[in-house]
């Protein structure tokens, strides 16, 4: 049986993302980088869940592509 992702946090940058998945109860699934174009595969595989990210330069980017496949996207103010 597969478990459910219920969030992805995403950390955006240049080449590869990290990409943590988290279950119902809080629990971290996987933690792991990803490639632009398997950033983009996995945002449009994945069940509908809440994406977050930091709100930056290209998060918007993400966000739109996450929302297309039915996301809920959450930006995170970024904090200094």
């Amino acid at each position: 049986m597969a478990t459910k992702i219920s969030m992805l946090a995403i950390d955006l940058a240049k080449g590869s993302f990290q990409v943590c998945a988290v279950g119902p109860d809080g629990t971290v699934l996987y933690n792991r980088a990803l490639s632009r174009t398997r950033l983009a595969a996995l945002l449009t595989e994945q069940p509908t869940c809440i994406v977050a990210m930091e709100a930056c330069a290209t998060s918007h980017h993400w966000g739109r592509v996450a929302q297309r496949h039915g996301h809920e996207v959450r930006l995170v103010p970024a904090t200094y």
